[in-house]
């Protein structure tokens, strides 16, 4: 196994020295997509080299300690080496567990943006009430992050709440990060319209799309049907004069994008271009790898109460994510984008699934 994990260490290094070569041509210079791609690729690789770096130093510093304890004689200095020995013991066990996880197969959305969509589920107005909590708790998250954030489409209920949201993240492994917040998301509270004070459980739905860059899906134009409408909503007599909503619809899959939150057509085409691309894309990385990416319609369900991810009790301030059994009772602080607790939990659980199948 060691002799395996040096032999793919060394083709890394190799890769690594061939790709800072191929940064440095002038052909790639003229081309924007080379650029990102090897760029990409020589981060994740200079992460892996710098790690290997580290792993032969820990070792020749514990070789070196182990040396001192064989031919040294002063008390206070074995002690002292054997002191060293322990926590560079340490330090090799967990630069090992990095450097395994490192070399697990990477997704080819490891260092994608994020599209999110949110809709409401069963519950009527409540539900989205929560649709619009459920997105600006994600808006929170992005904020404190210092991400970027895009609302490409969105469909209010009137009375305060979402009907759906479409909305994209740019930031550092945003994709990789919320990737495991797809699926039902179920509140349980009073709803302030309740007189008798009784408890309502409603539903919102959540997607966590990668998002595509043109190099990632390509679509031909003859593919796509286009068509242009009055939006619907706010907006003043522009939306009565002049049609900017855009519809989208991909002929081979079937899939329609509707975006109507821009004043002219040119950027509602953009957008909703930009959600069909990410969309394509999900589909694309299922088709070959249903067990990385699932069925987008598995991941939010059809909204059923009974189809749940994660529980929001507002009674007791209680959240508890059911594929995990994890719960904490920082109801506000999770609403106010401090996920990091349930989103840590989940991608440690999946990095051990995926060392423990490596393994296996």
């Amino acid at each position: 196994m060691q002799q395996t994990m040096e032999s793919r260490l060394n083709d890394i290094a190799d890769r690594h020295r061939e790709v800072e070569h191929l940064m440095s041509q002038p052909e790639t210079a003229s081309n924007p997509n080379a650029i990102r791609r090897l760029g990409r690729e020589y981060s994740q690789l200079q992460h892996i080299v710098d790690l290997w770096n580290q792993i032969i130093r820990t070792q020749s510093d514990l070789e070196a300690a182990e040396n001192i304890i064989t031919e040294e004689k002063d008390p206070e200095v074995r002690q002292w080496a054997n002191e060293e020995i322990q926590e560079l013991q340490q330090r090799l066990e967990a630069l090992s567990e990095n450097i395994k996880l490192e070399l697990l197969p990477k997704d080819e959305t490891e260092h994608a943006d994020a599209v999110i969509e949110i809709r409401a589920g069963a519950g009527g107005d409540e539900a989205g009430l929560f649709a619009s909590e459920v997105f600006r708790m994600y808006q929170r998250y992005a904020e404190n992050r210092k991400w970027k954030l895009k609302i490409l489409s969105q469909n209010d209920t009137g009375v305060g709440g979402l009907k759906e949201v479409t909305f994209e993240l740019q930031g550092e492994r945003a994709y990789q990060r919320l990737h495991l917040e797809s699926g039902v998301h179920r509140v349980q509270r009073v709803p302030a319209t309740e007189s008798q004070g009784r408890i309502h459980t409603s539903t919102t739905t959540v997607a966590v799309l990668p998002k595509a860059e043109e190099l990632d899906i390509q679509i031909n134009d003859n593919d796509l049907k286009i068509d242009v409408f009055h939006s619907g909503g706010a907006g003043g007599q522009n939306v009565n004069k002049v049609a900017t909503a855009i519809r989208i619809t991909h002929l081979p899959s079937g899939l329609v994008v509707q975006c109507q939150n821009e004043r002219s057509q040119l950027q509602n085409k953009l957008q909703g271009m930009e959600i069909l691309r990410s969309r394509l894309w999900d589909m694309e990385l299922r088709k070959r790898n249903e067990a990385i990416s699932a069925n987008r319609k598995a991941q939010v369900g059809t909204g059923d109460r009974s189809e749940k991810i994660r529980t929001y009790n507002f009674p007791q301030s209680r959240i508890t994510d059911h594929r995990i059994g994890y719960t904490s009772h920082q109801m506000q602080n999770v609403l106010s984008g401090e996920l990091d607790e349930f989103i840590d939990a989940l991608l440690q659980e999946e990095q051990a699934r995926k060392l423990a199948t490596a393994n296996s």
